[in-house]
């Protein structure tokens, strides 16, 4: 999948990612692929940018850590984020509704 069919979605997949608990940056890029089942498979770049706006924006707090002699910078989702996460999955599930309803497909998991 490209980085742009993924643009206005990136913020919601990080900040569930890091609901599941603090990460570095590689380790949250590792968890949306795995996640994903490897579709989303995103450079540094692509995700990086919106750790930082994300952080300045106050949804995300970091703090530099060390792991076998390196530093790295952990992200962690503050109240403000998991609100804000809230708030983007209800819209998700508003959207990828509709979007399902005008290509004629039935809600998943169907009813049975």
């Amino acid at each position: 999948m490209t980085t742009q069919a993924l643009k206005g979605h990136l913020d919601l997949l990080v900040l569930a990612v890091l609901a599941r608990g603090p990460r570095h940056g590689y380790a949250i890029i590792e968890g949306l692929r795995e996640a994903s089942d490897e579709v989303f498979d995103l450079a540094e770049g692509t995700v990086y940018p919106v750790l930082h706006r994300l952080e300045r924006d106050g949804a995300l707090a970091s703090e530099w850590t060390e792991a076998n002699g390196r530093r790295r910078r952990q992200y962690r989702i503050t109240t403000a984020g998991i609100a804000r996460l809230e708030r983007e999955q209800a819209s998700w599930r508003q959207f990828s509704s509709a979007v399902a309803a005008v290509l004629g497909i039935r809600s998943w998991p169907s009813p049975a």
